[in-house]
């Protein structure tokens, strides 16, 4: 008899089948283990003080916002004759352009002078329940009054700032912005047109929001991590609403200087050293932080915050995911073009 032949097709074929199943099953227990991995990892719970931003702010009923209204302001903001030396606007210290702020330590103002603090964002202003540092404002309208007075800002009365801009040829654009009005052109209105076109610089949709919202899958693990060190280390208590801040006051005594804060508004001895707690919506673009500019980076704010408020050293890594989570805030900046500006002579 002759031996057996082996059929090497068929054994190859076998092993290959072996081959193929081994594969499957570790595929099939490697996603079976990643499935776990996903269960067992839900998504970071935000604190229950954290707000979407709204996309559009509220008007008070006394200040309804009109596309004439707007305009108006509009115009204003930009406009170079409502300070003295003709060459400073609203703009000069809150830049659309720069995320509303101008970038500096301090704001400087007429004739070079330097004020004592850092100019805020103007963007998502009209959220705010009180204006400035020291929350001397209870609203934007009252607000946009005291720059255009201020000797250290733009240094005019407010007969010589009306007066400017009825010369500028102004009327016409005051009487369509509020024709129910028996005499539209007031200080009192050019502070109402700024306070619409303020309301209109929101920048909702930031990636923040939108996980608030139920995307869990827009935030990196960093990010996510950072949220939960900004949550249990105690910042979300000062830190919240749709503005992540801006609507409580604190004591912040870490910077020593002659600025007492919200004393100087009340008279209180206990408000020595209080300042408006800062809102962190576009924080990673509105720097340098703090009521007198001294932080640079929001590095900086993130480790001098964790010692001062916290009591706590932040080291390099969680400094690095805090601010990882905060640039999150960064929301969608609204086009806003330097408006044709009204120069008829009119005497």
């Amino acid at each position: 008899m002759y031996p057996a032949l082996i059929n090497f097709s068929r054994i190859k074929t076998v092993s290959l089948l072996v081959l193929g199943c081994v594969f499957l099953s570790f595929t099939l227990f490697t996603s079976c283990q990643q499935d776990e991995e996903d269960i067992a990892r839900p998504p970071v719970t935000p604190h229950p003080l954290f707000e979407v931003l709204p996309a559009e702010a509220e008007d008070p009923e006394y200040n309804i916002r009109t596309p004439e209204r707007i305009d108006l302001g509009h115009k204003l903001f930009f406009e170079p004759k409502l300070s003295r030396s003709g060459v400073i606007s609203c703009n000069t210290c809150h830049v659309v352009g720069a995320a509303g702020v101008d970038h500096r330590a301090q704001a400087i103002g007429e004739g070079a002078r330097v004020g004592p603090r850092n100019s805020p964002t103007v963007f998502n202003a009209a959220f705010l329940k009180a204006q400035f540092w020291d929350g001397r404002a209870a609203t934007l309208e009252e607000q946009a009054k005291g720059p255009i007075q201020a000797h250290v800002e733009m240094d005019l009365t407010p007969e010589e700032a009306m007066e400017r801009l009825r010369r500028t040829g102004y009327e016409p654009y005051f009487a369509a912005a509020f024709p129910e009005y028996d005499e539209p052109f007031t200080f009192d209105n050019l502070a109402k047109a700024l306070a619409a076109f303020q309301r209109t610089l929101v920048t909702p949709g930031s990636r923040f929001d939108h996980y608030l919202e139920g995307n869990h899958d827009i935030l990196t693990e960093d990010e996510l991590a950072g949220m939960l060190l900004f949550q249990e280390n105690g910042c979300a208590s000062c830190h919240h609403g749709p503005l992540l801040g801006g609507n409580m006051f604190s004591e912040f005594s870490h910077i020593a200087g002659d600025d007492i804060g919200r004393e100087a508004v009340t008279g209180y001895e206990g408000d020595r050293f209080v300042f408006r707690v800062a809102p962190l919506r576009n924080v990673e673009k509105t720097f340098p932080y703090f009521h007198d500019g001294s932080a640079e980076t929001l590095e900086d704010a993130v480790s001098i915050m964790g010692s001062a408020q916290l009591g706590r050293t932040f080291n390099d890594d969680e400094v690095y995911l805090i601010v990882s989570f905060l640039k999150t805030l960064t929301g969608e900046f609204p086009m806003v073009p330097h408006p044709a500006l009204p120069r008829t002579r009119v005497d």
